[in-house]
């Protein structure tokens, strides 16, 4: 591990975690009913039951590289497991993996990113601790929160790096966010800045119900169309002009949607990819998607 990211680890490592959380303790706890809520409108995924763990607890950085990949990831370097959090008692556990860029040279993107997945797994456990405290005071309920990593696209230009959450309170839930890279520029690539302008919302939003569609009537999946569920604020529409999203090796882009967002909990999350004919006019260049 090269110096600059060494220090920034210890400094996350030797920030106590109670005290410079408060605020955000504070937040997640006032959120928490919207989280509830919407956990209520999704339908009923395989039951996490949270057993046996044993009284411990282990808020300390590891670095698991048994448990991921660590690819080559050519000026970039690697991606690392950078820091762990822990937690487990016999109805609440947290196992928080945040995923961290090494570079064989500084470069303020890896920094960047470094400090933006710290601070997100450091929220995610503050999330976690917070729900717990909470649901210790009515007495009832399992709760057990896991995320990771995976690497999605990695060749000479792309780095694509997926940021995974599974959150079990009686149903389970998943969420994944992506950051592309572009190794050779050094910049994270973002959805609007491959397009000539906003059209590409409705023309990808309307491939993907053509998708959808053709999966339902081909493979009998089920997806909220406004045709297939009475509930109009489930129905998809569009895709947000910030979507999830990452580009594969050979140039396609996958759009992807969270777990019971456009589909029922049991699918998980779910990815289109958009055939590059169909918007195909609306890029930037064909650098990125071809």
């Amino acid at each position: 591990m090269n110096r600059r990211l060494a220090e920034l680890k210890k400094k996350y490592e030797e920030t106590p975690i109670p005290e410079e959380l408060d605020n955000v303790v504070m937040n997640a706890v006032r959120n928490r009913k919207q989280h509830v809520l919407r956990s209520r409108r999704l339908l009923a995924a395989a039951a996490a039951v949270i057993l046996g763990f044993g009284l411990s607890v282990n808020i300390s950085p590891a670095l698991a590289r048994a448990l991921y990949d660590v690819p080559v990831i050519g000026r970039l370097a690697r991606v690392i497991t950078l820091r762990e959090y822990r937690f487990e008692t016999e109805k609440y556990r947290a196992d928080i993996v945040v995923p961290g860029i090494e570079s064989s040279e500084a470069t303020e993107l890896a920094d960047r990113l470094n400090a933006k997945y710290l601070e997100e797994g450091r929220e995610l456990y503050a999330k976690f601790m917070a729900e717990m405290e909470e649901m210790k005071q009515t007495g009832d309920g399992h709760l057990a929160v896991s995320s990771g990593y995976i690497v999605k696209t990695d060749n000479e230009q792309i780095l694509s790096v997926g940021r995974w959450v599974v959150t079990a309170m009686g149903s389970a839930s998943e969420e994944i966010r992506y950051d592309t890279i572009d190794k050779q520029n050094q910049l994270v690539i973002t959805l609007p800045m491959l397009f000539k302008d906003d059209d590409y919302i409705d023309i990808i939003s309307e491939n993907i119900k053509a998708q959808m569609r053709e999966q339902m009537a081909e493979e009998g999946k089920t997806y909220w169309l406004p045709e297939t569920t009475d509930y109009s604020d489930w129905a998809f529409d569009t895709i947000a002009p910030d979507q999830a999203f990452y580009i594969t090796d050979d140039g396609k882009l996958v759009i992807s949607f969270d777990e019971a967002v456009v589909a029922p909990a049991y699918m998980g999350v779910v990815e289109f990819t958009i055939p590059t004919e169909v918007i195909a006019d609306e890029l930037v260049s064909d650098e990125y998607i071809h």
